[in-house]
């Protein structure tokens, strides 16, 4: 549906008066205040990435390890596909987004509309999405937990590092990128081109672009246009979506299976090697007395890949029978696995920290299993797929059955309090 945007203030957020999915929120444009939080996350976050996370003392041997260590001992025992994921969510992705906010922020600060400010704008909203700091930071405390068990936990800067950083990327994150594109065209003082907001009549071709939030109608005579604000690619709906969701559905289905038989971890010692899956893990701190943990683990990662694979496979089918059974619940229903998919990334942080942590040559040696790999790769898979299920064909049937009596166009959007 297409919607005349209004000015909202700060707190305050507009819905679609349909499907009750939040358009936009009103946000503080102080450019002080963004570039201010986010130089500090980013000096927070190199405190956590190079500085030793816990420290475990057994009988006067001492083990430590920082995140960059973590992945490096995931690389040398032939779990590269692990490591990279875990590199490329806890490192890379976070760093790209707190850079690019930084570089882009402190240009307008100073008044210029810095070069490359598209592309990294859009590097932006590509690493939110991918980025799993607060995660990490809910395996750390796990692992921490678990360790107590085994040696005497010390914690180290990193370990704090890591839960200030996550405060303050939940602070950065609440900041709307959209509304730093508006203030680069304030700082241009020109309209954009080819675009004449006033002759837009009910009815008329108008493409979204999810980059930048500028609507405009296609131009020239290309496939696939390109919005004149970012550059981004224009489609009207996602290409081949629903075939894009089933394959990768599929694909995520058949290693879901071998992500919970194979063990995800061997622990090396004195007294032989044993074998971890998930369900052992969940067993192993539900009789230690941690019964919260075990619940935790046991939703993140046995219950929400499970719902995941069935809501998207619900959804996927009733788009393809074009299906006009209730589709605001529907709507919720994606909402609600595009919030919960990164969150089965936990079993493999904790992994990821125990291998690390673990090396205790003499007594004890915690080595990854294929069961992690799987699992991540499942992980990974569910969260592609639900990026590429377009919800708007949930509500395509509808719009075809109402068209004759539902206008195009809605003056406005609700705005709402933040209760």
């Amino acid at each position: 549906m297409l919607y005349r945007k209004r000015p909202l203030r700060p707190r305050e957020k507009a819905r679609c008066v349909r499907c009750r999915s939040v358009l936009y929120r009103g946000t503080s444009a102080d450019l002080n205040r963004v570039v201010a939080l986010t130089l500090g996350a980013a000096f927070i976050f190199l405190i956590a990435q190079f500085f030793p996370i816990v420290e475990l003392d057994v009988n006067g041997l001492t083990s430590s390890a920082t995140l960059l260590g973590a992945i490096r001992v995931l690389w040398h025992e032939q779990m590269q596909v692990v490591a990279t994921m875990v590199f490329l969510f806890t490192m890379l992705f976070p760093a790209i987004e707190l850079g690019s906010l930084l570089y882009v922020s402190l240009g307008l600060r100073l008044g210029v509309k810095v070069p490359g400010f598209s592309l990294v704008l859009r590097a932006v909203q590509t690493a939110r999405a991918w980025g799993m700091t607060e995660v990490l930071m809910i395996g750390i405390l796990i692992t921490v937990i678990k360790m107590t068990s085994l040696a005497t936990v010390v914690p180290r800067p990193g370990l704090f590092a890591f839960g200030a950083l996550t405060m303050m990327l939940a602070i950065v994150v609440s900041f709307d990128p959209k509304a730093l594109w508006n203030a680069g065209d304030d700082l241009a003082r020109q309209a954009l081109p080819g675009i004449r907001y006033k002759s837009f009549e009910p009815g008329d071709a108008l493409l979204p672009c999810h980059s930048c939030g500028l609507v405009a109608p296609p131009g020239g005579t290309a496939r696939h246009p390109h919005c004149v604000r970012c550059g981004a690619t224009l489609h009207g709906r996602h290409p081949d979506s629903i075939n894009r969701t089933w394959a990768l559905l599929i694909a995520a289905a058949i290693l879901y299976i071998p992500a919970n038989l194979l063990p995800v971890m061997y622990t090396h010692s004195l007294f032989g090697v044993e074998d971890d899956t998930i369900m052992s893990g969940v067993v192993f701190f539900w009789t230690s007395g941690s019964k919260g943990l075990a619940i935790i683990i046991f939703i993140a990662s046995v219950v929400v890949p499970m719902l995941k694979l069935a809501t998207l496979a619900l959804l996927a089918f009733t788009a393809q029978r074009r299906s006009r059974w209730r589709p605001e619940q529907r709507t919720k229903l994606y909402r609600m696995v595009e919030f919960i998919g990164r969150w089965s990334m936990l079993d493999i942080f904790v992994v990821t920290l125990t291998v690390a942590l673990v090396r205790f040559d003499a007594l004890a040696v915690i080595t990854a299993g294929p069961g992690a790999l799987a699992f991540g790769a499942v992980v990974v898979l569910t969260m592609l797929a639900s990026m590429q299920f377009d919800p708007r064909l949930i509500w395509d049937p509808v719009d075809e059955a109402a068209k004759p009596h539902q206008p195009a166009v809605k003056n406005l959007a609700i705005g709402e309090h933040h209760v």
